[in-house]
């Protein structure tokens, strides 16, 4: 019976949470459409969050109905962020989703080595610079080519002492990172963003989709690169993520990291007479 009451009392506690946060967001600050002047709500509709978390209408209006039983970390990542929920707000909205869920959401333990079969991959992927980090963006283990990109980073003096080398601490607290990465503040702010899902996200249990975007930076050696970029998840080992660097053919950047790729086997750049 006392189960039955605060399932009833979640629920509701969620219904009003989602609909109030819904209610303050108008379609102009969504940067929706807005057509006829008849809206018989002030801010957003169920459909139209639906349209901007990119799932159905029906599996949204079941969230709002207080079902956020079984809902997924990506989900209501998606949720959090069409709604604009600020830090508290996201951990509420965990915070619910844990207590909705019967059997509660159990801690995800996060894999702190890389499997050997993980390492022959990084490897074996001899032209493309790839790292695996974890959520906390410990970078974990890289392959030559990933090393050498990364040069700025592993040669920190943050990490001289103690390790490991971690792309948010060097970000942060190394001046050498504005010049490293050319939009410094995007880096900043998606650092802050994924260290916030993390942290709200208590016990979590992480399950991402395959992330594609490009990352400009500024290697001392091979000046600027614009490189195309994929992360994605391990499942096996839970909390890791492998990301590799992928430059279409004869393309500046390809020429860069074959520059580079020079360097870190021989210690010189070997420039062809076109450089």
């Amino acid at each position: 019976m006392a189960d039955r009451d605060n399932k009833k009392s979640v629920a509701a506690e969620v219904r009003e949470f989602l609909s109030t946060r819904r209610a303050r967001i108008t379609p102009e600050q969504a940067g929706l459409p807005v057509y006829g002047g008849n809206r018989r709500v002030a801010g957003l509709r169920r459909e139209e969050v639906a349209l901007l978390a990119g799932m159905s209408v029906d599996y949204y209006v079941r969230l709002e109905r207080g079902s956020l039983s079984g809902a997924s970390d990506s989900a209501l990542e998606s949720l959090a962020h069409a709604l604009r929920l600020d830090e508290a707000e996201r951990t509420h909205l965990y915070d619910l989703a844990r207590e909705a869920t019967p059997s509660g959401r159990r801690p995800t333990v996060t894999a702190s080595r890389v499997r050997p079969t993980i390492l022959r991959l990084l490897d074996s992927m001899a032209d493309v610079p790839a790292y695996v980090r974890n959520a906390r963006f410990d970078i974990l283990a890289a392959n030559t080519l990933g090393r050498a990109l990364y040069a700025p980073l592993f040669d920190s003096p943050l990490f001289a002492q103690r390790g490991p080398v971690n792309s948010a601490r060097f970000l942060f607290l190394d001046p050498a990172s504005k010049d490293f990465w050319v939009d410094w503040e995007k880096g900043a702010d998606d650092a802050v963003a994924f260290l916030r899902i993390e942290t709200g996200r208590t016990p979590h249990d992480k399950a991402l989709t395959d992330l594609i975007g490009v990352k400009n930076l500024h290697h001392p050696l091979v000046g600027d690169l614009a490189l195309p970029y994929e992360a994605m998840e391990l499942p096996a080992d839970p909390g890791l993520r492998l990301t590799f660097y992928t430059p279409e053919p004869d393309s500046p950047a390809r020429e860069a990291l074959s520059l580079l790729a020079s360097w870190a086997s021989t210690g010189t750049v070997v420039r062809t007479a076109n450089d």
